[in-house]
């Protein structure tokens, strides 16, 4: 056996156990989703508190976009394999303490433990991929590993529906550990140890912990509890102010100080905040589609959880699919116009879902001799073209950062790509529901006393239902528009990346 060839295979099985650990985090990002009807009756949350169980999907998205940036730069110093074990270990604790939860703030914390762990497994082994593989072929292998991000999201909500009706939704926890375990043992025998050369430079804490605590104000502040009286809980609008003053501070200093969370000097900063950008513009159109036609799903085609987890998996299985496919193109054809091509397609995807009706499911596209399922092919569409661009955008971030900061540059895109996520879903779903409000507000709800006859009591029951069917209608399709108007903004900005020999 060849040199070349041992180093080809033990590359291969060190980047595979961090992909194996990814696919992990990946799991519990939306495994919850699934879970939450049977969350609500073991844990007794009355009906009319079923905001409590919020903090349980945005308290694993928290921790997950707030440690994520210290995390990254922490492999930059102490090593990937250090913080890919200490990370696992931290996902085992945190799978145990949401596994044995009695109560609502005790399962939240353990879900944001989760997230903390499981936000540095990411960004670590994209920046691991750049440690083992030279420029030209990283695209690739970003690719395979943006794959198994995505692949996670795929079979998370139907693991968790199909183990938690075998053992329950605590099984679903139970079974990280051994998962976890298996994922230590095979970082420890395959990821190369050692730490690159910042290992003398210190960790940014006070930048770290400022980015943080921005993000978590604005998270926190972004969440309503009661989202039908107003737009913002009564303590948003301040919170959003003190993240925004936070966020002044970080940036003040680390203009200042001498060790950065990222420094600036030798970082391409225009094709760096392009790649960012057109990410920020994924994870919105992302977390909409996650979001939005789950709903759809269920208030005007009449699905249950399970149903409406089987649609989107037209959308789920395409992801995965066009991240490995971006990362083998753009490894070819450089970046930018693997990115751009991406966020196009998806946006020509929501502009064809801003068209549906409420029966969707039985209308066809008419593609010359073919007849296909709208909701289907549509959804595939959006699918592909954001799996397109996991790959070209990390590469881009981490061909403009210089090797000592590849840790926090590819924590970065994720913290970029869910910060959208979060920012998108919460401003238009304020958006969505003032529409739908204005929409409905002046309806009123027949009574049957006023009507003098049956027939005449349910004509104007059914005007009613449609009317409201209507509103839900407008409100969904037009997020679906201002989405395809998001992800043209995101191709704007794919346009800027640049290429790999010229910047």
């Amino acid at each position: 056996m060849t040199e070349v060839g041992t180093t080809r295979r033990a590359r291969s099985v060190a980047i595979g156990a961090g992909g194996l650990a990814v696919l992990l985090g990946a799991l519990d990002t939306y495994v919850v989703i699934g879970l939450l009807r049977q969350i609500i009756e073991d844990l007794q949350i009355p009906v009319n508190r079923l905001e409590q169980v919020t903090p349980i999907v945005t308290g694993y998205l928290l921790g997950y976009v707030a440690a994520m940036p210290l995390l990254g730069q922490a492999s930059d110093r102490f090593g990937r394999k250090t913080l890919l074990q200490a990370c696992l270990a931290g996902f085992l604790v945190g799978s145990v303490l949401t596994a044995v939860a009695g109560s609502v703030p005790l399962l939240v914390f353990g879900r944001v433990v989760l997230g903390v762990a499981g936000g540095a497994l990411l960004p670590v082994t994209m920046a691991l991929a750049a440690d083992l593989w030279s420029e030209h072929r990283r695209a690739t292998v970003l690719g395979a590993v943006g794959g198994a991000q995505e692949l996670g999201s795929v079979l998370g909500p139907v693991y968790g529906i199909a183990l938690a009706a075998l053992a329950g939704w605590r099984s679903v926890f139970w079974v990280n550990v051994p998962l976890a375990l298996l994922a230590m043992v095979a970082v420890y025998f395959s990821v190369p140890g050692g730490r690159r050369p910042a290992e003398r430079a210190k960790v940014d804490l006070v930048g770290g912990g400022l980015l943080a605590v921005a993000l978590g104000l604005l998270v926190v502040g972004l969440y309503n509890p009661n989202p039908r009286e107003q737009v913002l809980p009564s303590w948003g609008l301040p919170l959003l102010v003190v993240a925004a003053v936070v966020f002044v501070l970080f940036l003040v200093w680390e203009s200042r100080a001498k060790t950065r969370l990222l420094d600036p000097t030798n970082v391409r900063m225009r094709p760096f905040l392009a790649a960012l950008g057109t990410s920020i513009a994924a994870g919105a159109a992302l977390m909409v589609t996650l979001v939005d036609v789950d709903l759809f799903s269920q208030t005007l085609l009449s699905r249950d959880d399970q149903g409406s987890v089987e649609l989107l998996l037209r959308f789920l299985v395409a992801l995965p699919v066009g991240a490995v496919a971006g990362g083998f193109v753009a490894s070819r054809l450089g970046e930018r116009w693997v990115a751009f091509t991406g966020m196009l397609v998806a946006a020509a995807g929501f502009l064809l879902m801003s068209g549906w009706t409420a029966d969707v499911l039985s209308t066809p596209h008419e593609l010359g001799p073919l007849t296909l399922p709208r909701l289907d092919t549509d959804l595939v569409i959006v699918g592909l073209g954001l799996g397109l661009v996991i790959a070209p955008v990390s590469a881009a971030v981490l061909r403009a950062a210089p090797l000592e900061q590849h840790g926090v540059a590819s924590a970065g895109v994720v913290v970029a790509r869910m910060t959208g996520m979060l920012v998108g879903i919460a401003a238009l779903s304020a958006w969505g529901l003032h529409r739908f409000h204005s929409m409905t507000a002046s309806l009123d709800v027949p009574i049957r006393v006023l009507y003098p006859s049956d027939a005449a009591y349910e004509t104007a029951l059914g005007d009613y239902v449609g009317a409201v069917k209507n509103a839900l209608l407008t409100q969904y399709t037009e997020i679906f528009l201002i989405t395809a108007v998001v992800c043209a903004a995101g191709a704007a900005l794919a346009l800027l990346i640049g290429s790999r020999r010229g910047h």
